[in-house]
């Protein structure tokens, strides 16, 4: 793993070097803002440790201007010592794929940037293309034989899921955990979430891409 530390504490950020390279990953360091972001667009690390607090531009901004100019997802850890409820919905707001307040395990920080660096979208190109389908995931937006398609945001996350999942097959479980995780509702979540998905993908056109296999899941198929 090579992870990307942003941190102008220079003990913390030797700490966490030691840390990484204990157990054979390749630490990269900066130790302010537009330094960390150069380095995060150049390299495109498998995890940035994203300080908040940085000179020269805060994480905040440091974690939008990545997620603006980075033509791939580059997994973001925002470490920080604020842990105001604000200050990780701002983080998130921003891009970042997790939190973690000051002070940490190292343990945990390891566990964390390694789960977040094997994540099916780490390192995956902006767009998707599967058959006529185009799903664009900076600008959360699709398109199948280049006409738009008319989707709200949980019909968009199925239908982003199963095209990172192609040409396997999620089950209803698994799309579920990966939606709502422990939050999900009593009833069934699904059925019109891919009811009003396969109105905008498939009813406008000759052959359907959303296919139900029985007994396992869902799955998409390429049209072309």
């Amino acid at each position: 793993m090579r992870v990307l530390i942003i941190e102008d504490n220079l003990a913390l950020r030797h700490n966490m070097a030691v840390a990484f390279e204990a157990e054979g990953h390749v630490a990269d360091f900066a130790a302010d803002g537009p330094g960390g972001l150069q380095l995060a667009l150049q390299t495109c690390p498998d995890v940035v440790v994203l300080d908040l607090g940085l000179p020269g531009m805060d994480g905040v901004r440091v974690c939008e201007q990545l997620r603006a100019r980075a033509d791939r997802h580059v997994p973001v850890l925002m470490l920080t010592a604020r842990d105001a409820l604000k200050d990780k919905l701002d983080g998130f707001a921003a891009g970042a794929d997790d939190y973690l307040t000051k002070p940490f395990a190292e343990a945990e920080l390891l566990a964390r940037c390694q789960a977040l660096s094997v994540r099916h979208r780490a390192g995956t190109r902006h767009r998707l293309q599967i058959g006529s389908l185009c799903i664009d995931r900076r600008l959360g937006i699709a398109t199948r034989q280049e006409q738009a398609l008319n989707l709200h945001q949980t019909p968009f996350r199925i239908l982003l899921e199963l095209a990172e999942a192609w040409p396997g097959t999620l089950t209803r479980s698994q799309l579920i955990a990966r939606l709502w995780g422990d939050a999900a509702p009593d009833s069934d979540p699904l059925r019109t979430h891919l009811y009003l998905l396969r109105q905008a993908l498939d009813k406008p056109f000759a052959t359907p891409m959303l296919e139900t296999v029985h007994g396992v899941g869902f799955r998409l198929v390429a049209d072309q």
